[in-house]
């Protein structure tokens, strides 16, 4: 006599479907949650960039619309015209630049001794030069401001190049010192063996190899002598008013529409440095001015 043999369904047979489309359920929600993260982000960074340049081509708008209800270009020309507001683009563009050289001058030389030589104090001094970030800026420079006065510096040139100066320090010594710790000290050995002196080897090897953090450092310092109003309206004001200093009087003086525009204006350069050196910031050079030893 033949028995039958009757194949049980596995468990994970019968639930297999359920479990499937609860899996499938959490993983769609967790992707919605994530997409929408992302949107909400999005809104909240671009959301007023948006605003910012609608209001400078904006004549009138008035809530609840949603976009303005005549457009112009009177703004910009407003703007672009005003001889103040020229004279203070001027100005910015010119002390700018003067700060960045002076700070690469003081500056990296100091991070290659850093980065290349062992010294009492090193790491005491390394780690101090966060000092003039460590406190409220506008402490630091009140206090300099009795200095300044002493030495005759204020309201003028140098005083502003002076309180721009202090705050590329950090920048300009931070990122290089790690630029050149992270050549091969090998390479400089094997060119020092085929007959390349000390400063053939800085030329030709050591600078070349650390070029790209030094890059982002000269960058970075530009962008922020640009961007400093505290210290630049304290010491320079009135006859010195770089771009950011003239924002404050725009924003009080004139429609927010005038602002718009001057901000734009402003943000420009930021926006187009930072493009031309993303892929040596996406890349790691400028993280990498937090690995110097």
């Amino acid at each position: 006599m033949s028995t039958v043999k009757i194949d049980q369904p596995q468990p994970s047979i019968l639930f297999g479907g359920a479990s499937g489309s609860r899996f499938k359920l959490g993983q769609a929600l967790r992707t919605l949650g994530f997409t929408l993260l992302l949107i909400a982000l999005g809104i909240f960074i671009l959301g007023p960039l948006v605003i910012l340049c609608i209001w400078a081509f904006a004549k009138e708008w008035f809530f609840p619309a949603l976009l303005p209800q005549t457009w112009t270009f009177d703004w910009w020309q407003q703007i672009l015209l005003n001889g103040d507001i020229g004279h203070s683009i001027a100005l910015s563009f010119i002390i700018a630049p003067i700060v960045t050289l002076l700070s690469a001058v003081i500056c990296l030389p100091a991070a290659y001794a850093f980065a290349r030589y062992e010294f009492p104090g090193r790491r005491f001094f390394l780690i101090s030069l966060f000092a003039t970030n460590a406190f409220p800026k506008m402490g630091l420079y009140i206090t300099m401001a009795g200095l300044l006065y002493a030495f005759q510096l204020m309201n003028t040139l140098w005083g502003v190049v002076l309180v721009q100066l202090l705050n590329t320090l950090v920048v300009m010594t931070w990122i290089p010192s790690a630029a050149f710790a992270s050549v091969p000290r090998a390479l400089e050995e094997a060119a020092r063996d085929a007959g390349a002196g000390p400063w053939t080897t800085f030329w030709k090897v050591t600078l070349p190899m650390a070029l790209p953090g030094i890059l982002v450092a000269l960058i970075l310092a530009f962008l922020t002598a640009l961007d400093e109003a505290q210290g630049t309206f304290l010491v320079g004001a009135p006859d010195y008013m770089t771009m950011p200093v003239q924002m404050y009087t725009l924003v009080s003086n004139y429609p927010q529409q005038a602002a718009a525009v001057f901000s734009i204006i402003l943000s420009i350069p930021s926006c187009v440095l930072l493009i031309l050196v993303r892929r040596y910031v996406i890349g790691g050079s400028l993280a990498a001015g937090f690995h110097i030893r």
